[in-house]
Protein backbone atom coordinates (compact mmCIF):
# COMPACT_ATOMS: atom_id res chain seq x y z
CA UNK A 1 0.00 0.00 0.00
CA UNK A 2 1.56 3.53 -1.29
CA UNK A 3 0.27 5.46 2.17
CA UNK A 4 1.16 9.01 0.15
CA UNK A 5 -1.17 8.19 -2.76
CA UNK A 6 -4.45 8.14 -0.59
CA UNK A 7 -6.34 10.75 0.54
CA UNK A 8 -6.79 12.10 4.04
CA UNK A 9 -9.97 10.51 4.43
CA UNK A 10 -8.79 7.22 3.39
CA UNK A 11 -5.52 7.69 5.60
CA UNK A 12 -8.00 8.67 9.03
CA UNK A 13 -9.99 5.40 8.18
CA UNK A 14 -6.83 2.90 8.56
CA UNK A 15 -5.55 5.69 11.46
CA UNK A 16 -8.78 4.95 13.05
CA UNK A 17 -8.57 1.46 12.40
CA UNK A 18 -4.46 0.96 14.03
CA UNK A 19 -3.60 -0.37 10.73
CA UNK A 20 -0.90 2.44 10.56
CA UNK A 21 0.69 4.72 12.10
CA UNK A 22 0.72 8.44 11.67
CA UNK A 23 4.91 8.52 11.40
CA UNK A 24 4.10 5.64 8.82
CA UNK A 25 2.45 8.35 6.64
CA UNK A 26 5.25 10.55 6.67
CA UNK A 27 7.79 8.28 6.23
CA UNK A 28 5.95 7.69 2.80
CA UNK A 29 6.05 11.10 2.02
CA UNK A 30 9.63 11.69 2.73
CA UNK A 31 10.77 8.69 0.69
CA UNK A 32 8.74 10.28 -2.17
CA UNK A 33 9.78 13.76 -1.95
CA UNK A 34 13.66 12.62 -2.03
CA UNK A 35 12.77 10.37 -4.62
CA UNK A 36 11.19 13.27 -7.44
CA UNK A 37 11.56 16.90 -5.40
CA UNK A 38 14.32 17.51 -7.55
CA UNK A 39 12.72 17.63 -10.76
CA UNK A 40 9.07 19.40 -9.40
CA UNK A 41 11.24 21.48 -6.88
CA UNK A 42 7.66 21.49 -5.12
CA UNK A 43 8.99 21.75 -1.83
CA UNK A 44 11.63 24.70 -0.54
CA UNK A 45 14.39 24.60 2.07
CA UNK A 46 14.30 20.73 1.88
CA UNK A 47 17.18 20.60 4.59
CA UNK A 48 14.79 20.94 7.57
CA UNK A 49 14.31 18.14 9.69
CA UNK A 50 11.17 15.79 9.37
CA UNK A 51 10.10 14.29 12.37
CA UNK A 52 9.06 11.00 11.84
CA UNK A 53 7.93 9.82 15.34
CA UNK A 54 5.44 12.30 15.43
CA UNK A 55 2.12 11.65 16.99
CA UNK A 56 -0.53 13.45 17.84
CA UNK A 57 -4.19 12.92 19.59
CA UNK A 58 -7.11 14.53 17.72
CA UNK A 59 -9.56 14.07 14.49
CA UNK A 60 -6.59 14.43 12.38
CA UNK A 61 -4.35 11.89 14.35
CA UNK A 62 -0.89 13.26 13.22
CA UNK A 63 -1.69 13.62 9.41
CA UNK A 64 0.65 15.84 8.05
CA UNK A 65 -0.26 18.65 6.04
CA UNK A 66 1.73 20.77 3.46
CA UNK A 67 2.24 24.89 4.04
CA UNK A 68 2.40 28.26 1.46
CA UNK A 69 5.72 29.96 2.43
CA UNK A 70 3.16 33.02 2.83
CA UNK A 71 1.23 30.97 5.81
CA UNK A 72 2.91 32.11 9.09
CA UNK A 73 4.74 28.98 11.17
CA UNK A 74 5.80 29.08 14.44
CA UNK A 75 9.69 28.99 14.76
CA UNK A 76 9.70 27.19 11.07
CA UNK A 77 10.95 29.82 7.93
CA UNK A 78 8.47 31.72 6.71
CA UNK A 79 9.63 33.23 3.35
CA UNK A 80 7.24 34.12 0.72
CA UNK A 81 9.78 33.05 -1.37
CA UNK A 82 11.52 36.36 -1.76
CA UNK A 83 15.23 37.43 -0.52
CA UNK A 84 14.05 39.96 1.54
CA UNK A 85 12.07 37.87 4.35
CA UNK A 86 15.70 35.51 4.21
CA UNK A 87 15.74 33.70 7.31
CA UNK A 88 12.46 35.23 9.24
CA UNK A 89 10.99 32.52 11.52
CA UNK A 90 7.74 33.86 12.76
CA UNK A 91 6.89 34.25 16.34
CA UNK A 92 3.76 32.79 16.43
CA UNK A 93 1.28 30.44 14.11
CA UNK A 94 -1.48 31.74 11.64
CA UNK A 95 -4.73 30.80 13.26
CA UNK A 96 -5.38 28.44 10.14
CA UNK A 97 -2.39 26.42 11.18
CA UNK A 98 -3.13 26.76 15.56
CA UNK A 99 -6.86 25.01 14.35
CA UNK A 100 -5.19 22.20 12.40
CA UNK A 101 -2.80 21.71 15.30
CA UNK A 102 -5.53 21.64 18.14
CA UNK A 103 -7.13 19.05 15.25
CA UNK A 104 -4.20 16.59 15.59
CA UNK A 105 -2.43 17.74 12.35
CA UNK A 106 1.72 17.35 11.42
CA UNK A 107 2.65 20.80 10.45
CA UNK A 108 5.44 19.67 7.70
CA UNK A 109 8.50 21.06 8.16
CA UNK A 110 8.66 21.65 4.84
CA UNK A 111 7.34 24.74 2.99
CA UNK A 112 5.61 24.73 -0.29
CA UNK A 113 7.08 26.85 -3.30
CA UNK A 114 5.60 29.92 -4.77
CA UNK A 115 5.28 32.68 -6.60
CA UNK A 116 7.38 35.40 -4.70
CA UNK A 117 4.82 37.13 -2.24
CA UNK A 118 1.56 35.40 -3.85
CA UNK A 119 3.38 37.58 -7.41
CA UNK A 120 2.44 35.25 -10.25
CA UNK A 121 0.26 32.60 -12.01
CA UNK A 122 2.69 30.01 -12.74
CA UNK A 123 5.37 29.98 -10.39
CA UNK A 124 8.07 31.10 -11.64
CA UNK A 125 8.78 33.99 -9.65
CA UNK A 126 10.26 32.34 -6.83
CA UNK A 127 13.55 33.58 -5.29
CA UNK A 128 13.77 29.30 -5.15
CA UNK A 129 13.65 28.71 -8.61
CA UNK A 130 10.41 27.26 -10.49
CA UNK A 131 8.57 24.42 -9.74
CA UNK A 132 7.65 22.55 -12.14
CA UNK A 133 4.25 20.62 -13.43
CA UNK A 134 4.21 16.60 -12.18
CA UNK A 135 2.11 15.89 -15.80
CA UNK A 136 4.92 17.65 -17.45
CA UNK A 137 8.43 18.72 -16.38
CA UNK A 138 8.78 21.46 -19.13
CA UNK A 139 5.31 22.85 -18.17
CA UNK A 140 4.15 25.02 -15.19
CA UNK A 141 2.30 24.08 -12.28
CA UNK A 142 0.20 27.51 -12.26
CA UNK A 143 0.43 30.25 -9.07
CA UNK A 144 0.54 31.59 -7.21
CA UNK A 145 0.37 28.53 -4.92
CA UNK A 146 1.82 25.99 -7.65
CA UNK A 147 4.12 24.33 -4.99
CA UNK A 148 1.15 23.66 -3.05
CA UNK A 149 -0.80 22.06 -6.43
CA UNK A 150 2.13 19.78 -7.40
CA UNK A 151 2.86 18.31 -4.14
CA UNK A 152 -0.48 17.22 -4.00
CA UNK A 153 -0.89 16.02 -7.90
CA UNK A 154 2.78 14.35 -7.69
CA UNK A 155 1.99 12.59 -4.21
CA UNK A 156 3.97 14.45 -2.62
CA UNK A 157 1.53 15.64 0.41
CA UNK A 158 -1.49 14.62 1.37
CA UNK A 159 -3.12 17.85 1.12
CA UNK A 160 -1.84 21.42 0.72
CA UNK A 161 -3.03 25.12 2.08
CA UNK A 162 -2.78 27.56 -0.45
CA UNK A 163 -3.87 31.25 -0.89
CA UNK A 164 -5.93 32.88 -3.14
CA UNK A 165 -5.94 36.12 -4.17
CA UNK A 166 -7.08 36.17 -7.67
CA UNK A 167 -7.32 32.37 -7.89
CA UNK A 168 -3.97 31.38 -6.91
CA UNK A 169 -5.39 28.14 -5.44
CA UNK A 170 -7.77 27.18 -8.30
CA UNK A 171 -5.77 28.20 -11.14
CA UNK A 172 -2.98 25.78 -10.09
CA UNK A 173 -5.02 22.97 -9.07
CA UNK A 174 -6.34 23.01 -12.71
CA UNK A 175 -3.52 22.83 -14.25
CA UNK A 176 -2.40 19.96 -12.00
CA UNK A 177 -5.37 18.14 -11.68
CA UNK A 178 -6.11 18.36 -8.30
CA UNK A 179 -8.87 20.34 -5.77
CA UNK A 180 -8.74 24.04 -5.09
CA UNK A 181 -11.15 25.23 -3.03
CA UNK A 182 -11.66 29.49 -2.51
CA UNK A 183 -13.51 30.22 0.29
CA UNK A 184 -15.90 33.08 1.06
CA UNK A 185 -14.19 35.94 1.88
CA UNK A 186 -14.23 36.12 5.78
CA UNK A 187 -14.93 32.71 5.98
CA UNK A 188 -11.46 31.38 7.35
CA UNK A 189 -8.90 33.37 9.17
CA UNK A 190 -6.19 36.11 7.38
CA UNK A 191 -4.11 35.92 10.62
CA UNK A 192 -0.78 35.02 10.03
CA UNK A 193 -1.49 35.44 6.45
CA UNK A 194 1.87 37.52 4.91
CA UNK A 195 -0.57 39.68 2.88
CA UNK A 196 -0.54 40.49 -0.88
CA UNK A 197 -4.19 42.13 -1.20
CA UNK A 198 -5.84 42.57 1.98
CA UNK A 199 -9.16 42.89 0.49
CA UNK A 200 -8.80 39.84 -1.53
CA UNK A 201 -6.63 37.25 0.29
CA UNK A 202 -8.27 34.40 1.17
CA UNK A 203 -6.78 30.83 2.91
CA UNK A 204 -8.00 27.68 1.39
CA UNK A 205 -7.05 23.79 0.71
CA UNK A 206 -5.52 21.65 -2.23
CA UNK A 207 -6.78 18.37 -2.01
CA UNK A 208 -7.09 14.75 -4.10
CA UNK A 209 -10.28 15.06 -3.84
CA UNK A 210 -13.89 16.96 -2.97
CA UNK A 211 -14.25 14.97 0.42
CA UNK A 212 -11.01 16.36 1.36
CA UNK A 213 -11.69 20.33 0.77
CA UNK A 214 -14.94 19.80 2.83
CA UNK A 215 -13.08 18.14 5.50
CA UNK A 216 -10.60 20.32 5.57
CA UNK A 217 -12.41 23.77 5.12
CA UNK A 218 -14.65 21.90 8.23
CA UNK A 219 -11.26 22.70 10.71
CA UNK A 220 -10.21 25.91 9.35
CA UNK A 221 -12.78 27.84 8.94
CA UNK A 222 -14.65 30.01 11.77
CA UNK A 223 -14.33 33.22 13.52
CA UNK A 224 -10.97 34.65 14.77
CA UNK A 225 -11.03 38.35 16.69
CA UNK A 226 -7.35 38.72 15.63
CA UNK A 227 -9.16 39.23 11.98
CA UNK A 228 -11.31 41.84 11.82
CA UNK A 229 -12.70 40.58 8.38
CA UNK A 230 -13.40 37.10 9.96
CA UNK A 231 -17.21 36.95 9.85
CA UNK A 232 -18.55 35.74 13.21
CA UNK A 233 -21.12 32.52 11.77
CA UNK A 234 -21.38 28.98 12.63
CA UNK A 235 -19.58 26.34 11.12
CA UNK A 236 -21.43 23.60 9.60
CA UNK A 237 -19.41 20.09 8.94
CA UNK A 238 -18.97 20.08 5.08
CA UNK A 239 -18.88 16.89 4.75
CA UNK A 240 -22.69 15.70 5.55
CA UNK A 241 -24.17 16.93 3.13
CA UNK A 242 -21.77 15.75 -0.44
CA UNK A 243 -23.72 12.71 -1.65
CA UNK A 244 -27.08 14.86 -1.40
CA UNK A 245 -27.87 14.78 -4.98
CA UNK A 246 -28.34 17.63 -6.98
CA UNK A 247 -31.91 17.08 -8.89
CA UNK A 248 -33.30 20.40 -9.42
CA UNK A 249 -30.16 22.50 -8.94
CA UNK A 250 -29.71 25.80 -11.22
CA UNK A 251 -26.84 26.37 -13.15
CA UNK A 252 -25.83 29.89 -14.57
CA UNK A 253 -23.47 29.50 -17.56
CA UNK A 254 -21.86 32.81 -18.28
CA UNK A 255 -21.83 33.66 -21.69
CA UNK A 256 -18.58 36.41 -21.11
CA UNK A 257 -16.62 33.07 -19.64
CA UNK A 258 -17.40 31.10 -23.19
CA UNK A 259 -15.38 33.81 -26.09
CA UNK A 260 -13.30 33.98 -28.54
CA UNK A 261 -9.40 32.80 -26.81
CA UNK A 262 -10.67 29.64 -24.97
CA UNK A 263 -9.05 26.74 -25.99
CA UNK A 264 -10.83 24.07 -28.11
CA UNK A 265 -9.42 21.21 -25.30
CA UNK A 266 -10.62 23.24 -22.56
CA UNK A 267 -14.16 24.03 -24.31
CA UNK A 268 -14.68 20.03 -25.25
CA UNK A 269 -13.52 18.94 -21.65
CA UNK A 270 -16.40 21.93 -20.17
CA UNK A 271 -19.33 21.03 -22.53
CA UNK A 272 -19.09 17.01 -21.42
CA UNK A 273 -19.00 18.24 -18.03
CA UNK A 274 -21.95 20.04 -18.47
CA UNK A 275 -23.40 17.08 -19.85
CA UNK A 276 -22.34 14.28 -16.49
CA UNK A 277 -24.12 17.50 -14.51
CA UNK A 278 -27.16 17.29 -16.48
CA UNK A 279 -27.33 13.47 -16.44
CA UNK A 280 -27.55 14.21 -12.54
CA UNK A 281 -30.87 16.27 -12.55
CA UNK A 282 -28.76 20.00 -13.08
CA UNK A 283 -30.32 22.67 -15.43
CA UNK A 284 -28.54 25.02 -17.42
CA UNK A 285 -29.29 28.75 -18.38
CA UNK A 286 -26.69 31.02 -20.08
CA UNK A 287 -26.35 34.65 -18.29
CA UNK A 288 -24.87 37.67 -18.36
CA UNK A 289 -22.21 38.97 -15.89
CA UNK A 290 -22.06 42.33 -17.70
CA UNK A 291 -19.11 43.63 -16.16
CA UNK A 292 -16.40 40.42 -16.57
CA UNK A 293 -14.71 42.22 -19.66
CA UNK A 294 -13.33 45.09 -16.62
CA UNK A 295 -12.40 42.39 -14.22
CA UNK A 296 -8.80 42.20 -15.36
CA UNK A 297 -8.17 46.16 -15.26
CA UNK A 298 -10.10 46.22 -11.87
CA UNK A 299 -8.23 43.60 -9.93
CA UNK A 300 -4.78 44.87 -10.98
CA UNK A 301 -4.87 48.20 -9.70
CA UNK A 302 -6.66 47.39 -6.20
CA UNK A 303 -4.26 44.35 -5.51
CA UNK A 304 -1.25 46.08 -7.05
CA UNK A 305 -2.30 49.20 -4.86
CA UNK A 306 -2.71 46.82 -1.77
CA UNK A 307 0.60 45.49 -2.13
CA UNK A 308 2.43 48.57 -2.49
CA UNK A 309 0.83 49.41 0.56
CA UNK A 310 1.45 45.73 2.63
CA UNK A 311 4.99 45.58 0.79
CA UNK A 312 6.28 48.75 2.41
CA UNK A 313 6.85 47.07 5.95
CA UNK A 314 9.54 45.16 4.60
CA UNK A 315 12.42 47.32 4.86
CA UNK A 316 15.60 45.19 6.52
CA UNK A 317 15.32 46.95 9.71
CA UNK A 318 12.79 44.72 11.40
CA UNK A 319 13.74 41.25 10.03
CA UNK A 320 14.55 39.76 6.93
CA UNK A 321 17.41 40.87 4.42
CA UNK A 322 19.41 43.85 5.61
CA UNK A 323 21.66 45.31 3.36
CA UNK A 324 24.63 47.62 5.22
CA UNK A 325 26.88 47.62 3.15
CA UNK A 326 27.49 51.17 0.97
CA UNK A 327 30.14 52.50 -1.40
CA UNK A 328 30.10 56.30 0.03
CA UNK A 329 26.88 56.44 1.75
CA UNK A 330 25.66 54.98 4.78
CA UNK A 331 22.59 56.62 5.29
CA UNK A 332 19.31 54.79 6.61
CA UNK A 333 17.89 55.73 2.87
CA UNK A 334 20.58 54.25 1.39
CA UNK A 335 19.96 50.97 3.42
CA UNK A 336 16.23 51.17 2.56
CA UNK A 337 16.97 51.47 -1.19
CA UNK A 338 20.19 48.90 -1.22
CA UNK A 339 17.66 46.36 0.70
CA UNK A 340 14.76 46.12 -1.40
CA UNK A 341 16.45 46.42 -4.68
CA UNK A 342 18.06 43.14 -4.05
CA UNK A 343 15.53 41.86 -2.09
CA UNK A 344 12.76 41.74 -4.23
CA UNK A 345 12.13 40.15 -7.67
CA UNK A 346 11.47 41.67 -10.94
CA UNK A 347 7.59 41.33 -10.57
CA UNK A 348 7.17 42.67 -6.79
CA UNK A 349 8.99 45.44 -8.13
CA UNK A 350 6.40 46.04 -11.12
CA UNK A 351 3.78 44.96 -8.89
CA UNK A 352 4.93 48.27 -5.89
CA UNK A 353 6.02 50.57 -8.93
CA UNK A 354 2.06 50.01 -10.40
CA UNK A 355 0.15 49.96 -7.32
CA UNK A 356 2.63 53.21 -5.99
CA UNK A 357 1.36 55.03 -8.98
CA UNK A 358 -2.03 53.74 -8.74
CA UNK A 359 -3.00 55.17 -5.48
CA UNK A 360 -0.46 58.53 -6.09
CA UNK A 361 -1.80 62.17 -5.52
CA UNK A 362 -3.10 62.68 -8.44
CA UNK A 363 -4.44 59.37 -9.84
CA UNK A 364 -5.95 58.20 -6.64
CA UNK A 365 -9.64 58.92 -7.60
CA UNK A 366 -8.58 58.02 -11.68
CA UNK A 367 -7.33 54.60 -10.62
CA UNK A 368 -8.09 53.12 -7.50
CA UNK A 369 -11.35 54.72 -6.50
CA UNK A 370 -12.57 54.07 -10.11
CA UNK A 371 -11.67 50.58 -9.93
CA UNK A 372 -13.30 50.20 -5.87
CA UNK A 373 -16.76 51.31 -8.00
CA UNK A 374 -16.36 48.41 -10.53
CA UNK A 375 -16.22 45.90 -8.34
CA UNK A 376 -19.49 46.68 -6.78
CA UNK A 377 -20.96 46.73 -9.82
CA UNK A 378 -19.17 43.17 -10.32
CA UNK A 379 -20.18 41.86 -7.12
CA UNK A 380 -23.79 43.12 -8.24
CA UNK A 381 -23.53 41.14 -11.11
CA UNK A 382 -23.12 38.02 -8.87
CA UNK A 383 -25.24 38.81 -6.61
CA UNK A 384 -28.58 39.61 -9.19
CA UNK A 385 -27.36 35.75 -10.79
CA UNK A 386 -27.28 33.91 -7.66
CA UNK A 387 -30.95 35.51 -6.53
CA UNK A 388 -32.46 32.80 -9.71
CA UNK A 389 -29.26 30.16 -9.39
CA UNK A 390 -27.74 28.18 -6.99
CA UNK A 391 -24.50 28.44 -8.49
CA UNK A 392 -22.30 29.18 -11.81
CA UNK A 393 -20.17 27.15 -14.14
CA UNK A 394 -17.04 28.14 -15.81
CA UNK A 395 -13.33 26.85 -17.03
CA UNK A 396 -10.62 27.30 -14.45
CA UNK A 397 -8.83 28.88 -16.90
CA UNK A 398 -9.34 29.33 -20.63
CA UNK A 399 -6.26 27.18 -21.35
CA UNK A 400 -4.34 24.50 -19.73
CA UNK A 401 -0.79 25.06 -18.47
CA UNK A 402 1.61 26.90 -20.38
CA UNK A 403 5.80 25.70 -20.85
CA UNK A 404 8.29 27.14 -18.50
CA UNK A 405 9.28 30.85 -19.86
CA UNK A 406 6.35 31.19 -22.25
CA UNK A 407 5.01 34.24 -20.48
CA UNK A 408 6.97 35.12 -18.11
CA UNK A 409 8.96 38.46 -20.01
CA UNK A 410 5.26 38.49 -21.37
CA UNK A 411 3.26 40.25 -17.98
CA UNK A 412 0.26 40.97 -19.46
CA UNK A 413 -0.54 37.71 -20.89
CA UNK A 414 0.59 36.36 -17.26
CA UNK A 415 -2.37 38.52 -15.90
CA UNK A 416 -4.95 37.09 -18.76
CA UNK A 417 -3.96 33.54 -17.53
CA UNK A 418 -6.51 34.64 -14.42
CA UNK A 419 -9.11 36.08 -16.46
CA UNK A 420 -11.67 33.51 -15.30
CA UNK A 421 -10.40 33.37 -11.73
CA UNK A 422 -10.53 36.76 -10.37
CA UNK A 423 -13.67 37.87 -10.22
CA UNK A 424 -14.83 35.80 -7.63
CA UNK A 425 -12.02 37.09 -5.38
CA UNK A 426 -13.61 41.15 -6.41
CA UNK A 427 -17.16 40.29 -5.07
CA UNK A 428 -15.85 37.70 -2.24
CA UNK A 429 -17.81 34.72 -3.03
CA UNK A 430 -16.59 30.93 -3.07
CA UNK A 431 -15.54 29.01 -5.90
CA UNK A 432 -13.74 25.78 -6.72
CA UNK A 433 -11.71 24.20 -9.16
CA UNK A 434 -11.86 19.93 -10.23
CA UNK A 435 -10.64 17.89 -12.72
CA UNK A 436 -12.45 17.24 -15.45
CA UNK A 437 -10.54 16.13 -18.21
CA UNK A 438 -7.44 16.54 -20.23
CA UNK A 439 -6.01 18.40 -23.31
CA UNK A 440 -4.36 16.14 -26.51
CA UNK A 441 -1.05 16.74 -24.66
CA UNK A 442 -1.89 15.09 -21.62
CA UNK A 443 -2.59 18.14 -19.76
CA UNK A 444 -5.14 18.11 -16.94
CA UNK A 445 -8.17 20.36 -17.10
CA UNK A 446 -10.34 22.23 -14.47
CA UNK A 447 -13.74 23.20 -14.13
CA UNK A 448 -14.92 26.11 -11.84
CA UNK A 449 -18.15 26.32 -9.46
CA UNK A 450 -19.10 29.68 -7.92
CA UNK A 451 -21.56 29.83 -5.34
CA UNK A 452 -23.15 32.79 -3.16
CA UNK A 453 -21.53 34.18 0.26
CA UNK A 454 -21.05 31.30 2.64
CA UNK A 455 -22.47 28.74 -0.09
CA UNK A 456 -19.39 26.75 0.49
CA UNK A 457 -21.84 23.51 1.40
CA UNK A 458 -23.86 24.17 -2.46
CA UNK A 459 -20.28 24.88 -3.93
CA UNK A 460 -19.01 21.05 -2.12
CA UNK A 461 -22.34 19.58 -3.11
CA UNK A 462 -22.41 20.18 -6.70
CA UNK A 463 -18.78 19.65 -6.82
CA UNK A 464 -18.93 16.29 -5.14
CA UNK A 465 -21.32 15.05 -7.50
CA UNK A 466 -19.60 15.84 -10.65
CA UNK A 467 -16.22 14.49 -9.40
CA UNK A 468 -18.23 10.90 -8.01
CA UNK A 469 -19.33 10.72 -11.61
CA UNK A 470 -16.45 10.67 -13.36
CA UNK A 471 -12.64 9.08 -13.38
CA UNK A 472 -10.73 12.39 -13.28
CA UNK A 473 -10.22 12.87 -9.97
CA UNK A 474 -8.35 9.65 -9.68
CA UNK A 475 -6.07 10.32 -12.18
CA UNK A 476 -2.19 10.23 -11.24
CA UNK A 477 0.94 11.65 -13.31
CA UNK A 478 3.42 9.12 -14.16
CA UNK A 479 6.62 10.66 -12.87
Amino acid sequence: MELNKLTAHQLLGLLKEGVIKSSDVILALKERIDVIDSQINAYVRKNEKIELSYVQNGPLQGLPVAVKDNICTLDLNTECCSKILEGFKPPYDATVISKLKSQGAYIFPLKTNMDEFAFGSSCENSCFGPAHNPWNLEYVCGGSSGGSAAAVAADEAIFALGTDTGGSIRQPASFCGVVGLKPTYGRVSRYGLIAFASSLDVIGPITKDVYDSALILSIISGYDPYDSTCVNLSVPDFTQNLSKDIKGIKIALPKEYFIEGLDKDVEQNIKEAIEVLKKLGASFTEVSLPHTKYAVATYYIIATAEASSNLARFDGVQYGLRINSFEGDSSLLQMYKTTRAKGFGEEAKRRIILGTFALAHGYYEAYYLRAQKVRTLIKKDFEEVFKEFDCILTPTSPTAAFKIGEKIREPLKMYLSDIFTISANLAGIPAISVPCGFTKKGLPVGLQFLAGYFREDMLLQVAYNYEQNTIWHKMKPKI
